[in-house]
């Protein structure tokens, strides 16, 4: 039998419904940031960031956690001493700063919100050692200060050897032109940023995975890939920060722009406008997620609706733009390509891949 994220306690239906129920609570505040020269910018609700507008700028705001995913590396800093910890320190400030980016706002001040179950964790120097420093390289590659944090012990909630990773980040976007306002466009391109692996979603089903297999972490990945599994689950999320930054130095106008982790690539259709976003080079999937569909088993379709499958950022420009923009991404660090085309078709709303035989469609992705 196929596993599913579901299978694994995640039920996207029931997350969902939650943020949905909040959004309209929160909309019922907006009228307080008047109190402080600020208003609330149409459209900014169910997006990845939280924008506040001034006359002459916009200030940007995300609150994100690590999730499981640092479970694996306890599991495998148990059964081999490897320490990946300063990997999942720079996983979180990537979960935290790469929402922040997608409505083009740079991070200007990172936070970290670590909660253990006892203060005795942090009494391993080495494992608390390398947190510290992969939380400050992760503000390095993010051009952003580590301006702070909280330390609480959760006894009861938390268990004893355990820690919760989470923070925020506050940016500005300034001038107000370059914010990413999600005005795409019929045969607009898309381009496709690589991830370094999971980066930071689906970990429930891959710790579930890995629970099944009679070596676990330690199991060889193969495919052509010399790292073991959880050494490749390990592997630290890429931030993308330099890419949206170089786009606004050139002068490059991203339309819209997409932080692909939980739902999949059923992000690829997270505007609110219905498209049809046709991804006609979905690249070559990684042997990490080939693992994964064996190991599980686990469906193509539930795969893509997942796991990232090897794409962690997506930016949708113009037609005219889309060289200029595939050589910033390459020229600031990443592997990119141009991966499909944006079409309207009604109302219709759906994200295809035609060479793999999947569809999407809108009902699938509810996060409004």
């Amino acid at each position: 039998m196929s596993l599913s994220y579901e299978s694994s306690g995640v039920n996207y239906d029931q997350l969902d419904a939650f943020k949905r129920a909040c959004q309209k609570a929160a909309r019922t505040t907006a009228p307080l940031l008047e109190l402080h020269g600020y208003a609330e910018p149409a459209n900014t609700r169910g997006e990845s960031c939280y924008l506040m507008e001034a006359d002459d700028h916009f200030l940007a705001h995300v609150e994100e956690g690590l999730g499981t995913k640092n479970l694996v590396a306890d599991a495998v800093y148990t059964q081999t001493g490897k320490n990946f910890y300063r990997e999942i320190s720079i996983d979180t400030v990537a979960t935290i700063v790469n929402d922040l980016i997608t409505c083009g706002a740079l991070p200007i001040s990172v936070a970290m919100h670590a909660a253990v179950g006892e203060s005795s964790w942090f009494a391993d120097a080495k494992r608390m050692e390398a947190l510290v420093a992969g939380w400050a390289e992760g503000c390095r590659q993010a051009g952003a200060v580590w301006g702070g944090g909280e330390t609480p012990t959760l006894r009861g909630i938390v268990k004893e050897e355990a820690i919760v990773l989470a923070g925020s980040a506050i940016g500005k976007i300034a001038p107000k032109s370059q914010r990413i306002t999600g005005e795409v466009k019929d045969g607009d391109r898309i381009i496709f940023l690589a991830s370094s692996g999971v980066q930071t979603n689906g970990l429930s089903l891959c710790r579930l995975i890995a629970d099944k297999l009679p070596q676990g972490y330690q199991t060889p990945l193969g495919h052509g890939d010399s790292r073991t599994y959880g050494e490749a689950l390990l592997a630290p999320s890429v931030i993308y920060v330099k890419f949206v930054a170089e786009c606004q130095q050139a002068g490059l106008t991203l339309n819209y722009v997409s932080h692909v982790t939980g739902h999949g690539w059923r992000k690829l259709m997270r505007l609110d406008e219905p498209f049809v976003y046709e991804i006609t080079h979905p690249g070559e999937e990684p042997a990490l997620f080939k693992f994964l569909r064996e190991a599980g088993p686990i469906s193509l379709r539930e795969a893509y609706a997942t796991f990232n499958q090897g794409v962690g950022f997506a930016a949708y420009v113009s037609p005219d733009t889309a060289e200029a923009t595939l050589a910033a991404a390459k020229a600031s660090g990443y592997k990119a390509w141009i991966a499909g085309t944006v079409k309207k078709d009604g109302d219709r709303k759906a994200v295809v891949i035609p060479s793999l035989g999947l569809e999407f469609d809108g009902s699938t992705l509810q996060v409004r």
